[in-house]
């Protein structure tokens, strides 16, 4: 047990000195010799052909090194991999760039400029022709008529088209309550700061790669299929991701082009995708229409719960999500139904988007809750509560953890939830409309197998590595924590390197499962190091440790001595008297028994102020407070920050974003920053986030639940549900525009 007890500090980020100072180095910044420049054309139609494509324009501006098309570009192997990384659509297959003359959709790569600058290659860009067979029967609206069930590969990984238990639709038709409606999710897009980009560079057969990515190791898995060349061939190396959202979970069709335009040219380029090809190119959360019947007896139980959601897919492969798992889990009741369908269309593959398909199916479920609160004549906390699911009902497992009852009692106690009047329009202040909302948040807890390594060195300072990513929540931060926790060592004493293929394997930073992941085999590496002294001190041929047995051993104060008192040593002094420049060991975690035995899932409860002003119909949120469970709590000022920052992306989700659409030709028509709103300073005013005493073993050894996607989970319907209590009007489709509170 440490002393010093590093865990559980608000210690301030370790990387934010190189941050601030501009010492650290993302995707785009590197510099290798030779350094060439990328730029795309894209497909203007949403489906057909490409009839003549015209590079001769293109070829004479000064310094284009090279323009490839699908009619030089060479064919690659494109090899299926055994199994599907978790982060791929698990049937269909990924767009095979330049190798044909097919247009899937709108805003597709059909074309790559390789130049020796980025203006030379984007001149050169816009000087290619291109002629098109256009495909009459394109599918570019969203028509829920044309959902099919998720292929049976998707349905294997937990996204079944139907699931029952009891008799929900006898059930709803007898209940003395019911409330039903329909609910709309628009297509969202990631608008990380750090735009998507790639270097690539051969040295022979050996390919480097500077990529964005959250998985690194997925990244070389992918590369090596696509080009048939062995794994340890690449090296992916991506030490800063400036936030992704999951939008760089999978290895995108611009890394294969910056690695098929390196070879082609014999020199490193660089493929840098602009803020509007990210629009098209990079995926984004799934436009899903949602049908909800809730029917309850008279004192607010349960009696029937039926939820069914279409979601966006592309032709070209089918993207499905977990949309109807919080319907199935979050509350007791015996009769439950759920359906999913697919809807596919001429857009690029969606994908996963901070909390994917939980957040979306919560914003539905928990705004239903909330109209059957209102049927009911009941608070929407009693309601809550009274259906309070006590284990897993759709797996039929005890939770591993589970304070949501502390979440509720918590946060509407920061609030003042008690004070709030429960009639719609009954709060005003300073003419403005006041309401009063709150919502369920649950995200699912998952482990998957990962590994670390550790060096002590001489002068006592520890260097530890794995091939993990950080895209802002603080992993270099809440790493050393947990190795300087374990070793006893001062956080300066620790140094954490990732996002690099050479080091010890790790899964993808992405579904809240990092630290639980990660954080579990950079304790198990500490503790092997730990062991690894024991042993050399206990065969010592002299001194206080001679003949010591391990367990008699304290490791303590960046150094060694005897539990009963006297022979502290320092690491680096004791690695001296072994004649030892440093000393390796390595540690590995994956999920146990408990991944069968249990169900883990974070939890939470958000409560949301609005003002509306009943005029202009202008939504405003000057408070949102929300309590959490999400286990141990690493590190609780990255913690906090954490979830505000979910906050604020619920506030985007639910008032601001969307993409416009336009189903005539498949376009997006706002992709920039300019008119996809996001919420800016002047849209937040108070954000307060709280965890409640949790510790979860069970899960994992260091009693963490994951953080991240839980803290959007929920703002939405809870502000969704404000609005009603302010104004009296029902919003079902988001985001909550004025205009749509002026009807």
């Amino acid at each position: 047990m440490s002393s010093n007890a590093v865990i559980g500090s608000p210690v301030s980020r370790v990387d934010g000195p190189d941050k601030v100072h501009g010492r650290a180095t993302y995707a785009a910044e590197f510099k290798p010799e030779g350094l060439a420049y990328a730029a795309l054309v894209l497909s203007r139609i949403p489906s057909g052909r490409i009839k003549s494509i015209d590079v001769s324009l293109a070829m004479t501006v000064p310094g284009v090194v090279s323009v490839i098309t699908h009619e030089n570009a060479p064919r690659l192997p494109y090899k299926e991999m055994k199994k599907r990384p978790q982060v791929d659509p698990k049937a269909g297959g990924q767009l095979r760039v330049f190798q044909d003359d097919k247009v899937l959709w709108s805003g597709q790569p059909i074309a790559c400029v390789v130049a020796d600058s980025i203006e030379q290659a984007e001149t050169a860009a816009d000087l290619i022709r291109v002629t098109y067979s256009p495909d009459a029967q394109a599918q570019t609206k969203f028509d829920r008529a044309l959902g099919l069930k998720p292929a049976p590969e998707a349905e294997a990984d937990g996204r079944p088209g139907e699931t029952q238990r009891g008799d929900a639709a006898s059930a709803f038709d007898s209940s003395p309550v019911k409330v039903e409606g329909w609910y709309l999710q628009p297509r969202e897009q990631h608008n990380p700061i750090e735009l998507h980009a790639t270097i690539a560079k051969w040295d022979g057969d050996h390919l480097t790669l500077w990529d964005k990515t959250q998985w690194v190791d997925n990244d070389r898995a992918e590369i090596a299929h696509v080009f048939d060349i062995p794994q340890d061939k690449i090296r992916v190396i991506s030490p800063f991701v400036g936030g992704a959202f999951g939008s760089a979970l999978r290895t995108w069709h611009h890394v294969h082009i910056a690695a098929m335009a390196a070879k082609m040219t014999g020199r490193a380029v660089r493929l840098e995708l602009t803020r509007r090809e990210q629009f098209t190119n990079t995926g984004s959360r799934p436009h899903t229409e949602q049908h909800v019947a809730l029917g309850a007896l008279e004192d607010g139980r349960l009696a029937a719960l039926i939820q069914e959601a279409w979601g966006q897919t592309s032709t070209y492969e089918e993207y499905a999500e977990t949309t109807l798992d919080p319907p199935r889990q979050t509350y007791s009741v015996a009769n439950n139904a759920t359906r999913y369908r697919l809807v596919h269309m001429n857009v690029n593959t969606p994908t996963s988007m901070r909390a994917p398909g939980v957040a979306t199916g919560v914003f539905a479920q928990e705004i239903a809750m909330d109209e059957l609160a209102v049927a009911l004549g009941m608070d929407p906390v009693e309601l809550r509560l009274k259906n309070y699911a006590e284990t897993d009902e759709y797996k039929s497992k005890p939770w591993s953890s589970k304070e949501l009852r502390a979440c509720y009692a918590k946060a509407a106690d920061d609030f003042g939830w008690s004070r709030r009047s429960p009639e719609p329009r009954s709060m005003q202040d300073n003419g403005q409309l006041v309401g009063w909302g709150m919502a369920t948040a649950i995200y699912p807890s998952h482990r998957s197998p990962a590994q670390a390594t550790v060096r002590l060195h001489r002068d006592g300072h520890v260097l530890l590595r794995t091939a993990a990513s950080d895209m802002g929540p603080g992993t270099y931060t809440s790493m050393t924590q947990v190795a300087a926790d374990t070793l006893d060592l001062p956080v300066e004493k620790v140094r954490f390197e990732l996002g690099d293929t050479d080091f010890a394997m790790a899964p993808v930073h992405g579904g809240s499962i990092t630290m639980a992941s990660v954080g579990t085999a950079v304790m198990a590496a500490c503790q092997a190091l730990q062991k690894k002294v024991g042993e050399l001190a206990a065969a010592s041929s002299g001194g206080p440790f001679k003949g010591a047995a391990s367990d008699t051993l304290l490791f303590q104060g960046g150094g060694l001595a005897l539990k009963n008192g006297g022979g502290f040593t320092p690491y680096g002094e004791f690695l001296a008297q072994h004649g030892l420049e440093w000393l390796d060991a390595e540690g590995k975690s994956e999920p146990g028994a408990e991944s069968e035995t249990h169900t883990s899932s974070a939890f939470g409860a958000v409560f949301a102020e609005v003002r509306v002003d009943p005029d202009l119909g202008t939504v405003r949120v000057p408070r949102l407070v929300g309590a959490y469970d999400v286990g141990r709590v690493i590190n609780p000022k990255i913690a906090h920050s954490q979830c505000i920052g979910g906050m604020v992306g619920g506030i985007g989700m639910a008032l601001l974003e969307m993409v416009e659409w336009d189903d005539r030709y498949g376009r997006v028509m706002n992709a920039n920053l300019a008119e996809y709103l996001v919420p800016v300073c002047a849209d937040i005013v108070q954000l307060e986030a709280s965890f409640v005493p949790s510790d979860d073993k069970i899960f994992n050894p260091l009693g963490v639940k994951g953080l991240a996607e839980i803290a959007i989970s929920g703002v939405a319907p809870a502000i969704a549900n404000a609005v009603f209590h302010a104004t009296g009007k029902r919003v079902r489709d988001l985001p909550i525009l004025p205009e749509r509170l002026l009807l």
